[in-house]
């Protein structure tokens, strides 16, 4: 999880992000993609795609990994950042990359920009660090699943963010404006301030302490609780208005844990006023004090909060819910930024293709080949349609493809007459002819599997096997019979 160098993007060509995207489809199912899958998903000759694999590998956006069991490719944090930043780049979000500006536990920060040159921040999220890998207990980022990759809960994350952020700015809380989201990278407005950890002096300590704990009850009021509400996600901005920062973490007031979190972000500010500034106070919020006034939490589906809960506060709250009343049970946050996920790359796949359309590559041309054979099998099957129709069979070479047609002599020349016309009547021609379109895809697809089996690569398997053999070798003296 080094340094992101983005100098190699500008090189890479069409061909290399569909293979990562390929690489990425194939993680979702897959701890280690093998190429001949990677080939397959990207739809590319089996001897490109192993040179563009190994050129992603020698730029660390891609991992080689031989196991026990199987080999594989994995795609790395930075091959993850490419394909998020391609995507932000086509949507004319980011057009430039700047310098990094901060780190954290779960994020890296840094500054871009965009086509008119307007300054932006550019959050990328990193769960999985060594200082920070106990998101399962801190997060319910997993929910029913049992295990799930660092990469795909970092998408989580950046989804809960955007999706938070996004109602809270409607709202007309003191955040950052949400720009665009893409994976695990989120582009937001670059708030122009110090962060309250650096700041040494306030003119006002009152008026500040008090509009944070203002914000604190707002916050709860609407129905959520920053979760990690202190001196590092606060950003002071020139006329010491406070603006609030990092919201993944953010939970329901209807949490289990909900009074907990309420009264430590409560604690947090205190305590730092009292280093910092010398200054406490004994007016403080307590939860018990909070008067519900919306429902952010069902908004967003917060952690905590269910579907039950949310048409009871609706319903208190005098809300129309008939919308939400159609939804499906238990739908999360998570669970949305999957289906979208795979909509967004399959968007990507499909582009990347069309961008490859002008070029006239080999994989063009045996595809037409292909749809000339398609053709011809397709004319075929009108033929026997028509000789079925006329109460007569083809005898021809393809009778070994068409064996749910014949009986079990393997020979038209024994068939009657009236055999035939009743295997005409029973069967409708209709139903032949979707039966060995069935019968020629199948075989079509099996072929083509055949083409994208990836040469130069020992398996796995083999390798062991072979291993096995030379200990044997090796280790002959001592099993050796000494007569």
């Amino acid at each position: 999880m080094g340094k992101l160098n983005v100098s190699i993007m500008r090189y890479l060509t069409p061909e290399d992000f569909r293979v990562l995207t390929a690489i990425e489809m194939g993680m979702k199912n897959h701890e280690l993609v093998p190429a001949p899958m990677a080939a397959s998903i990207a739809n590319l000759q089996h001897g490109g795609v192993h040179k563009l694999l190994r050129e992603l590998c020698k730029h660390r956006l891609l991992s080689y990994e031989r196991g026990k069991k199987y080999d594989g490719y994995r795609l790395t944090n930075a091959g993850y950042d490419y394909l998020a930043l391609h995507s932000l780049t086509k949507r004319e979000a980011v057009a430039s990359f700047g310098n990094q500006i901060g780190v954290g536990k779960e994020s890296n920060i840094y500054i871009v920009a965009n086509l008119q040159g307007e300054e932006l921040c550019l959050k990328l999220h990193r769960l999985g660090r060594v200082c920070f890998r106990k998101v399962t207990e801190k997060r319910d980022y997993h929910k029913h699943r049992k295990s799930a990759s660092w990469l795909y809960l970092s998408r989580i994350s950046a989804t809960k963010e955007f999706a938070y952020m996004t109602a809270l700015h409607d709202r007309k809380f003191p955040v950052p404006k949400p720009i665009d989201f893409n994976r695990h990278c989120v582009v937001m407005e670059l708030i122009q301030g110090k962060l309250l950890n650096h700041v040494m002096e306030v003119e006002n300590v009152d008026a500040l302490y008090d509009e944070l704990m203002n914000l604190i009850v707002r916050f709860a009021d609407s129905g959520v609780i920053h979760g990690d509400f202190n001196e590092f996600n606060i950003i002071l901005t020139e006329g010491e208005k406070p603006v609030i920062i990092d919201f993944p973490q953010m939970i329901s007031t209807e949490h289990a844990n909900a009074e907990f979190f309420f009264n430590r972000d409560v604690n947090c500010v205190r305590e730092f006023f009292k280093k910092r500034f010398s200054y406490k106070s004994e007016l403080y919020p307590k939860f018990s004090d909070i008067e519900r006034s919306d429902n952010l939490d069902a908004e967003v589906l917060c952690s905590g909060f269910t579907k039950e809960m949310s048409k009871h506060i609706n319903k208190e709250l005098g809300i129309d819910d008939s919308e939400n009343n159609e939804d499906t049970d238990e739908e999360s946050v998570d669970d949305l930024c999957h289906e979208e996920a795979e909509e967004d790359e399959k968007e990507e796949f499909f582009d990347a293709c069309e961008t490859l359309d002008d070029k006239k590559t080999n994989t063009e041309k045996n595809s037409e080949t292909n749809c000339s054979n398609t053709d011809t099998n397709y004319s075929t099957i009108d033929f026997i349609v028509e000789q079925m129709k006329n109460n007569r069979l083809p005898q021809d070479d393809e009778k070994s493809d068409h064996s749910d047609l014949q009986s079990s002599d393997n020979s038209y020349d024994n068939f009657e007459a009236g055999s035939v016309r009743s295997s005409a009547t029973t069967i409708h021609p209709d139903e032949i002819k979707r039966r060995l379109k069935k019968q020629i895809a199948a075989r079509e697809r099996r072929n083509q599997r055949k083409k994208c089996v990836a040469k130069g690569e020992a398996s796995a398997v083999t390798r062991t096997r072979r291993e096995n053999i030379n200990t044997i070798k090796q280790n002959k003296g001592i099993w050796a019979y000494d007569g």
